[in-house]
């Protein structure tokens, strides 16, 4: 999946040891997407994509992440990460013209088809016969 905004916020680096003796990295970040009504998303780079895109999400910088969701269970909770695999620079003004590259252009009126003419105007003076309504 994938999510495009501005990085708003980098929190602190959290790091630890594993139950199985492994050391461990994580950074998460905060970003605004865009659109008419922008929402918060906290995605976090696992391990050593941390150092591979760090210069890219950057506070300020409008990117495009790929991420996966994964859920875990801790203690009768269950808690959701946003696991981010990849991230690009996002340019706003490309990608309109490039979607309107994709849609094929509306269909244009044809100068030489005829006027249709104006329907005649109902009558409503009073009952249909052929009418079987009560009303």
């Amino acid at each position: 999946m994938e999510v495009q905004g501005k990085i708003i916020q980098k929190l602190p680096l959290q790091s630890g040891t594993s139950k199985a003796g492994n050391e461990w990295r994580k950074q998460v970040y905060i970003l605004e997407t865009i659109e008419n009504f922008p929402k918060k998303v906290a995605f976090d780079f696992f391990g050593d994509r941390i150092n591979q895109y760090d210069a890219i999400c950057e506070v300020g910088n409008t990117v495009k992440i790929s991420y996966d969701i994964e859920s875990r269970e801790f203690n009768g909770r269950w808690y959701t990460d946003i696991r981010g695999w990849k991230a690009e620079p996002y340019d706003q003004a490309a990608q309109p013209a490039a979607q309107s590259a994709q849609q094929p252009p509306a269909p244009q009126p044809d100068a030489a088809a005829e006027p249709q003419a104006p329907l005649p105007p109902a009558d409503f003076t009073g009952p249909n016969e052929n009418d079987d309504i009560p009303f």
